[in-house]
């Protein structure tokens, strides 16, 4: 049972803003299921930029009453701010009832000077219910307390996650993110059809070029997500009552499942300085050890 579930993980397909999926506990091949579709950059002239916000008239009211909770915090009010006046880069937010529980972001285009200028981060119509798997995401789920934390601070938690993934994108280089979309698909041919030899020296010469085997770049991604998550909760959560449990859950989630990247966790989790136990965006690029 161990070996399958290594083998499903080694070939999930990587893109830069891969969400939260809309399962509660979901498995590795349905992940692979649910983007199997290979997604592109593509280059595009320029357009202003700002927040476009295309939402459904029956999930406006459930949508305004997330995106306050978000913007509730100075975490959620900075980012969305810079994006609101950001010069170039537009960034769309939809809900869809096809996501239910999840969201994810996806749809990146870049400049021909390879600056990114659109992205899209797509909500389900019902994330301010259902935890997901702790073993990506041990942040937001750590909100499954003994006594559950849900509603808008969950639904505004995955909110924060995704623009995890916007961040992260917006600083990585187009061109890498190119090579990776590029040699996934190859990897996980090379892997299905070896017997799920991850040693084949072909695909170590891959995820040397590629910086990582696909499911390490899931991961990674993943776990900046969280980072931000981390970063809004840090800030909404603060009563002793509710923040206590709920680092304690994170810890016990990154100790079992988040292995590689443990000591960056702990690390944001033990910090006192200031009023929160989270850096800045800068210091945070530092502590998730990226690679661009």
């Amino acid at each position: 049972m161990f070996a399958a579930s290594v083998a499903l993980a080694c070939f999930i397909p990587v893109t830069y803003g891969q969400a939260i999926p809309h399962d509660v506990n979901p498995s590795a091949l349905d992940h692979v299921r649910r983007n199997s579709r290979k997604e592109h950059s593509s280059a595009v002239a320029h357009l202003s930029g700002g927040v476009r916000e295309v939402i459904a008239d029956e999930y406006k009211k459930r949508y305004w009453e997330w995106k306050s909770e978000f913007l509730s915090t100075e975490t959620g009010r900075r980012q969305w701010e810079f994006y609101s006046r950001h010069e170039r880069l537009i960034l769309t937010i939809t809900v869809s009832q096809d996501l239910r529980n999840g969201a994810r972001t996806n749809q990146y285009k870049w400049s021909e000077s390879g600056q990114l200028i659109s992205a899209t981060i797509t909500l389900g119509s019902q994330i301010d219910k259902g935890f997901p798997d702790p073993i990506y995401y041990p942040v937001i789920n750590g909100l499954k307390m003994s006594q559950p934390v849900s509603g808008k601070i969950l639904a505004a938690a995955k909110i924060a996650h995704e623009f995890g993934h916007v961040n992260r994108t917006a600083s990585a280089q187009v061109t890498l993110y190119r090579l990776r979309n590029d040699l996934i698909p190859v990897y996980n041919s090379i892997f299905m059809s070896n017997g799920f030899n991850a040693r084949d020296p072909r695909l170590i010469a891959l995820a040397g070029r590629m910086g990582g085997t696909p499911v390490e770049l899931y991961e990674d991604g993943e776990y900046w997500g969280e980072v931000n998550a981390m970063e809004y909760l840090r800030e909404r959560i603060s009563e002793e009552g509710f923040q206590r449990p709920l680092l304690c859950r994170i810890k016990q989630n990154v100790s079992q499942y988040a292995v590689s990247c443990k000591e960056r966790y702990l690390d944001l989790l033990t910090r006192t300085s200031g009023s929160s136990l989270l850096p800045r965006p800068k210091e945070a690029s530092r502590i998730t050890q990226l690679s661009y």
